[in-house]
């Protein structure tokens, strides 16, 4: 699943705010804030929903390797 430093990066690759972030997702604000800031940990579904409006908006999350979980954005075609 996605940690929080991903999230973070994701939406600073796609210029977003937390706001459109959850307006994208149809998520709570206070979640994604309280995600980002490690104060709680959202449900697997609720992440999965996170997940996609990033995906959907050409986010790929990179596994972890031994070097860390990342993000990058997929190219252009």
């Amino acid at each position: 699943m996605m940690t929080p430093a991903q999230c973070r990066a994701a939406r600073a690759l796609l210029d977003w705010s937390q706001q459109q972030l959850s307006e994208a997702a149809n998520v709570g604000n206070a979640t994604i804030r309280n995600f980002e800031s490690g104060k709680s940990s959202p449900q697997n579904a609720t992440l999965a929903v996170l997940m996609n409006a990033f995906e959907n908006a050409g986010v790929i999350f990179v596994a972890e390797n031994g070097e860390g979980p990342g993000v990058r954005l997929r190219k252009e075609r």
